[in-house]
């Protein structure tokens, strides 16, 4: 086995308390995603979002690590909305 452990594994440690109906991350509607926006769906740590077929970006926020990635890249532009949490809901770290 190796010493490394991928992030992947690190990242099922955590767990995340979805609040349903009201995701703290939301797209505004877009025909062609900005560059910053289509970037998220590689540097972003969780993985929350990706390319459909027809080349529009969704998010899924189950699973936001709330590092703020999105938020930096992509909160000035417009192209999302980012708020915490409601309190008790979001990211519930293991190891601190």
């Amino acid at each position: 086995m190796s010493l490394a452990a991928r992030v992947e594994e690190k990242l099922y440690q955590n767990r995340y308390i979805v609040d349903a109906g009201k995701p703290h991350i939301a797209i505004r509607p877009h025909e062609k995603p900005s560059e910053n926006l289509l970037a998220m769906t590689r540097i972003c740590p969780a993985g929350c979002y990706s390319e459909t077929s027809s080349g529009q970006v969704e998010i899924t926020p189950d699973g936001c690590l709330e590092c703020g990635t999105c938020r930096v890249l992509c909160e000035a532009s417009g192209d999302i909305t980012w708020n915490y949490p409601r309190g008790g809901f979001g990211v519930l770290f293991k190891f601190g």
